[in-house]
C-alpha cells in the first residue's frame, strides 16, 4: 500500500472533500482498489478462527499402485472459480479444477510443458491475476534459460510467453497486476567436474502491462561478483565450490510490497534475502540473517532420533526438546510480507535446506562424523564436551561442514568450534528496512506437535517424516520443517498460514502486533502414513472472492498428492 496508509490505523475525518477525492486517486494510483478499501474498512474483526477440511481430491495412483499425483502449488481465478494446481510427477503439468462448489471439486483441464514448446521439463509454479495465469516453466537441462508463460484462465488459451533466467522456481504478480517476477534459482548441475554449469541466479520483472507483449528486465547479483569477503563478513553465505557471487546466491521466493515497488526474495541456501527496486530492475541490498541460538531458553530443539538413553550411540527414540550449544541457519523457503503502522514486515517459514542434491560437493554432514577425530573445543563447550559426540545428544544432528566461505567450524587444532544446523524449526519476523528480528517462534512449533502427537484429530508421531510415521525420525534433521506462509487481513487483524512440510498441517498465527505474535491454531489431516502429507503452497481465499462467499485456505501437498480446502471459520 502506498507509505502511511494502513487498515489498521489510518482514520479518516468526516469531511475531507477534496482531499478524500486525492486519497482515493493515489491508492488507485498505487493498485489499491477502493472495492477493496471499501470491504476491509467494513469488515468485522474476528476474536479467532478455527480450520475445518471441506473437500479435496488428487492423490492417484496407477495400476501397479505407485502414486502420479504431486501437488505443489495452488493459485484461484475468481471470475472463473478455477483452481490451478502444479502436479510435479513425471513431465509434470498444471490442473485445473473448478471450484464453483468447493464441497465438490471437478477436474476441467490440465496444463503440460509440451504446449508451450519443447525442452521445457516441468512446471515450478503459478499464479494467477485477474483472468490471467502465469506459469513457471523449467527447461530441460535446467540450466538453460526457463520460460513463463501466460495464459486465460477461462478457456486455458495461450497468451504470451517469454524467456527467464535459468530454472524459474516461483512466480507471482505484483499487488497492482503490472508485473510479474520470477525467482529464477540457477542451481549447478554439479561442482568441479569437466561439464558443470552454474547458471547465475536473477529475478526476473515482466512488465505485463500489455499481456500479449511481455517485457522482461533482469535483476542480477553481477555487481556484488569480487565482494565475496565482504558479504561472508556480513553473514551472507558465499560457498559453493569456484562459484561467482552471482552463480552462487540462489533465489527462491518473491514477495511483493503493496505498493507494487519493492520485491523481497528469499536466497535460502544463503542464508539472506534480497532487496529489489523494481522499478529500476536492481538489486539494492543483501539482508544477512544470522543465526539462532538453540542454547536460548524457548529456542530448543530435539537434536535426535536415539535421545532414549543417556550418553549412548544405541539409545531408542524419544521425545526430548533441549537447549543445546547449536546455531540454526534460518535458510528459509517461504516469505510474505505486510505493513503495520507505515513499518513493512518480512515474515518467513524457516524451512532449512543443505547443498547435497548434486555431484561434487555435499555440504551435510552429522555432529559425530565431523567432531569425533578432532574433539570438541572445551573452551566454547565445557568440561563435558566429548559427551555430546554421543548419538543421544547431538552425534546424530545434520549439520554444515561449510559454515561459509571454506570454513569448517572448527580451531586451528582441528576441534569442533562450532555447530550450525540447517533450518530454524519456526517462522521469524523481520523488519525490512533494517533487516531487524523482531519476533521467532522458537521451539513452538515442536512443543504444540509433540503434546499434539497421537491425540484425537492428530494422527501422527512427533516429528515423524511425510513419508513414514516414525517417531523422531526428524528431529537429527530439520525438525517439523516449516515451508511456506501466506498471509491474510481479517477485519482489524493479519494471520499467518505456516505449512509444516515433514509432520504436516498447518500452523496459524494472529500477527497483527509483530513484535508479540499468538498461536491460534493448528489442523493435521494426515492419518499415519496416509492422509495429506507434505504441504508445499498454501493460498487464502478471501470471503469477497470465494467461490461460496466464506474464506477459504487451500493446502497443495507434495507427497501425498492431495490438495485439500479448508473452510476458514471466523469467531466474533
Amino acid at each position: 500500500m502506498p507509505a502511511g496508509f494502513d487498515p489498521v490505523t489510518t482514520k479518516f475525518e468526516a469531511k475531507l472533500g477534496d482531499k478524500f477525492d486525492a486519497l482515493l486517486e493515489k491508492l488507485a494510483a498505487n493498485g489499491i482498489p477502493l472495492a477493496e478499501i471499501i470491504a476491509q474498512s467494513k469488515e468485522k474483526t474476528p476474536a479467532s478462527l478455527t480450520l475445518a477440511a471441506l473437500s479435496g481430491f488428487g492423490g492417484d495412483v496407477d495400476g501397479t499402485g505407485k502414486l502420479i499425483d504431486t501437488h505443489e502449488i495452488p493459485a484461484y481465478d475468481p471470475a472463473s472459480k478455477r483452481l490451478f494446481v502444479v502436479n510435479g510427477s513425471g513431465v509434470g503439468s498444471v490442473e485445473v479444477w473448478n471450484i464453483a462448489d468447493p464441497k465438490t471439486p471437478v477436474q476441467v483441464g490440465t496444463l503440460t510443458a509440451a504446449d508451450f514448446g519443447t525442452g521445457l521439463a516441468g512446471f515450478n509454479s503459478v499464479a494467477v491475476h485477474n483472468g490471467v495465469v502465469a506459469l513457471a516453466i523449467e527447461a530441460s537441462p535446467k540450466t538453460s534459460a526457463g520460460l513463463v508463460a501466460f495464459v486465460r484462465a477461462s478457456n486455458l488459451s495461450i497468451i504470451s510467453k517469454i524467456a527467464v533466467g535459468a530454472q524459474p522456481d516461483m512466480v507471482t504478480f505484483s499487488p497492482d497486476g503490472r508485473y510479474v517476477l520470477s525467482a529464477n534459482e540457477g542451481e549447478p548441475n554439479s561442482y568441479n567436474a569437466l561439464d558443470s554449469v552454474d547458471p547465475e541466479g536473477s529475478v526476473s520483472i515482466i512488465d505485463v502491462s500489455d499481456v500479449t507483449k511481455p517485457v522482461e528486465r533482469r535483476a542480477t547479483f553481477t555487481a556484488f561478483n569480487g565482494q565475496e569477503a565482504t558479504l561472508r563478513a556480513a553473514g551472507v553465505r558465499i560457498y559453493g565450490p569456484n562459484a561467482t557471487v552471482a552463480q552462487d546466491l540462489e533465489p527462491e521466493y518473491v514477495t511483493v510490497s503493496a505498493d507494487s515497488k519493492t520485491a523481497y526474495v528469499t536466497l535460502q541456501e544463503n542464508n539472506a534475502i534480497a532487496v529489489v527496486d523494481i522499478a529500476t530492475a536492481k538489486v539494492t541490498k543483501i539482508i544477512p540473517l544470522g543465526f539462532k541460538d538453540f542454547n536460548v531458553a524457548g529456542y530448543g530443539i530435539d537434536a535426535s532420533d536415539e535421545d532414549g538413553g543417556t550418553n549412548t550411540n544405541t539409545g531408542t527414540a524419544a521425545v526430548k526438546i533441549a537447549t543445546v550449544p547449536v546455531k540454526g541457519m534460518y535458510l528459509p523457503d517461504g516469505i510474505a510480507n505486510y505493513t503495520v503502522g507505515g513499518v513493512t514486515y518480512l515474515v518467513t517459514a524457516n524451512e532449512g535446506d543443505a547443498r547435497a542434491d548434486w555431484p561434487g560437493f555435499n555440504e551435510e554432514t552429522r555432529v559425530r562424523e565431523h567432531c569425533a577425530a578432532g574433539g570438541m573445543d572445551l573452551s566454547v563447550f565445557g568440561a563435558s564436551a566429548a559427551n555430546f559426540l554421543f548419538d543421544s545428544n547431538l552425534g546424530r544432528l545434520r549439520i554444515t561442514n561449510t559454515p561459509n566461505g571454506g570454513s569448517t567450524g572448527k580451531n586451528a587444532s582441528g576441534e569442533c568450534s562450532e555447530l550450525y544446523a540447517f533450518g530454524g524449526r519456526s517462522f521469524t519476523i523481520w523488519n525490512a528496512a533494517t533487516g531487524a528480528r523482531v519476533f521467532d517462534s522458537g521451539d513452538a512449533f515442536e512443543t504444540l506437535t509433540s503434546s499434539l502427537a497421537g491425540t484425537s484429530g492428530f494422527d501422527f508421531k512427533f516429528n515423524t517424516s511425510h513419508d513414514n510415521n516414525s517417531l523422531d525420525s526428524r528431529s537429527p534433521t530439520k525438525g517439523p520443517e516449516p515451508e511456506s506462509v501466506v498471509l491474510q487481513r481479517f477485519g482489524a487483524k493479519v494471520f499467518a498460514f505456516i505449512g509444516l512440510e515433514r509432520v504436516g498441517g498447518v500452523m496459524v498465527y494472529d500477527v497483527t502486533v509483530p513484535t508479540a505474535p499468538k498461536q491460534v491454531t493448528y489442523v493435521n489431516t494426515r492419518t499415519g502414513i496416509t492422509g495429506d502429507r507434505g504441504p508445499e503452497g498454501l493460498i487464502v481465499i478471501p470471503a469477497a472472492k470465494s467461490p461460496n462467499g466464506v474464506p477459504l485456505l487451500v493446502v497443495a501437498n507434495e507427497v501425498s498428492g492431495t490438495t485439500r480446502l479448508f473452510e476458514i471459520k471466523l469467531t466474533y
